[in-house]
């Protein structure tokens, strides 16, 4: 790291970040409360409600969203006439998983060969705390040039937008002249990036019946309608022979204009087995951050252990549709239910329900934000240019932001470069990421003020 003051500040502050950061990941915060105590995810509010009521912050509020989760809410003023930066992050996170696969417990913060290990510790609890080391230093150093006003949320990962609702009915609450949502990631370690397209979500829960009961497969295998089969054709419906998604009537051949991602450090990425090929067509880049990707989620059905020699009356499944940006979701999520109604075999009964949706986003990468930006990541990058890069996962609120504040420029940065692993088990976070990232971050909310960018 350079000499900036700025960066020497972050650097000494380092070690308070992680025991921070072991105190956050500890909170088992993941907002589905029929598989995890809403003690978890009220413990980790009251956190944050301190460490922001701790760094001067006014207004700090719990907001109870009406999804039944909690946002948290401060507002730190800067100088009078300073423009207004609202950042963002999430606390909740997702299910651990396997534990049995994590080498070290998921809600213990552990370092080992150079990063620190831990549910949400990239995803997005090492966000809240960039958030917190950037502000840290720019006080060290001169004063905070800006307003600012902080937003937690509660349920990001679960797709259920409180905090969206909550925004439209509180219009004024998260006014800004700029949002930084720290919850993306860099294209690779080491290299500056912002993110400038996020698809869009829908989640769909299929379910298919066939029989009043269950039935013996030897005495009735062969005539009866096995909803579990019937199932099977269905999901095998939404993919091509090569992997690529296939929902009737929904586009899937755009292309990606911006950095592209190589096929073999893809692989190396995602951990591809040997042998194993990669689905669908076009560049890696057209895949996953400008086409649809459907994946199912999840099977209702007997489990190996224990199965019984039956034809299965009833299957459950949810089904997961990335929606690129330029797709409506709500359009999307309409065919998504279509196709799988009309791809239902032997007159099944079938029903869809929806249970969660997020529109994709777009960016504009020429405004003078990202030029702040830009300058700042130069700094804390040396000798790298930042790059502009998609997203393949989705975070709903964007749009709501775009939609409520018109005028206000949105960036996205964060700690889920690939090495991270977020969402799978061993998620971690790399802490010269996390340093040199909150150096950009201070850098920019001092360059951005100056208006020099």
């Amino acid at each position: 790291m350079s000499s900036n003051p700025v960066a020497v500040t972050v650097a000494s502050l380092m070690p308070r970040a992680k025991e921070e950061l072991t105190e956050l990941v500890a909170f088992k915060s993941v907002a589905d409360f029929d598989q995890f105590p809403r003690e978890e995810s009220e413990g980790a509010a009251r956190w944050l409600a301190d460490a922001l009521t701790a760094e001067g912050f006014q207004d700090v509020a719990l907001l109870d969203t009406p999804d039944g989760t909690q946002s948290v809410y401060g507002y730190l003023p800067g100088p009078q006439g300073a423009k207004t930066v609202l950042l963002y992050a999430h606390y909740d996170v997702q299910p651990p998983l396997d534990e049995a696969g994590w080498a070290t417990p998921p809600f213990e913060l552990t370092e080992r060969d150079g990063r620190w290990f831990g549910r949400g510790a990239a995803d997005c609890k090492g966000g809240v705390i960039m958030h917190l080391l950037a502000l840290r230093a720019l006080k060290a150093n001169g004063g905070v040039p800006v307003h600012v006003k902080i937003i937690v949320e509660g349920s990001e990962e679960q797709g259920t937008g409180g905090l969206e609702r909550y925004a439209e009915e509180h219009p004024g609450l998260l006014t800004a002249d700029t949002i930084v949502i720290g919850d993306a990631g860099n294209f690779r370690a080491g290299l500056p990036t912002v993110t400038t397209t996020l698809r869009g979500m829908t989640l769909v829960r299929v379910r298919i019946d066939t029989l009043a009961g269950n039935l013996h497969s030897g005495q009735f295998g062969g005539a009866a309608p096995d909803a579990l089969a019937a199932l099977v054709r269905v999901l095998d419906s939404l993919r091509a022979e090569d992997g690529s998604t296939t929902v009737d009537g929904l586009a899937a051949d755009d292309t990606w204009q911006g950095i592209q991602y190589e096929d073999e450090q893809f692989r190396k990425d995602a951990k591809v087995l040997d042998g194993v090929e990669l689905i669908g067509s076009g560049t890696v880049a057209d895949r996953i951050w400008a086409r649809p990707a459907v994946t199912v989620l999840g099977i209702d059905c007997p489990p190996v252990v224990g199965a019984t020699p039956s034809v299965q009356a009833s299957a459950r499944a949810l089904i997961s549709l990335r929606v690129p940006p330029g797709v409506d979701a709500a359009k999307a999520t309409e065919l998504l239910r279509a196709h799988v109604e009309s791809h239902t075999p032997w007159g099944a009964r079938v029903t869809t329900e929806q249970i969660g949706q997020g529109q994709a986003f777009r960016a504009d990468p020429a405004s003078p934000a990202y030029q702040a930006m830009a300058e700042a990541m130069a700094v804390a990058y040396p000798g790298q240019e930042m790059q502009y890069a998609g997203q393949g996962g989705s975070i709903p609120l964007c749009n709501t932001l775009a939609a409520l504040y018109p005028e206000a420029e949105i960036l996205l940065i964060g700690l889920s470069e690939p090495e991270a692993q977020i969402h799978a088990v061993n998620e971690s976070v790399s802490p010269d990421e996390l340093e040199r990232l909150s150096v950009a971050e201070a850098l920019f909310l001092r360059t951005y003020a100056s208006g020099a960018a």
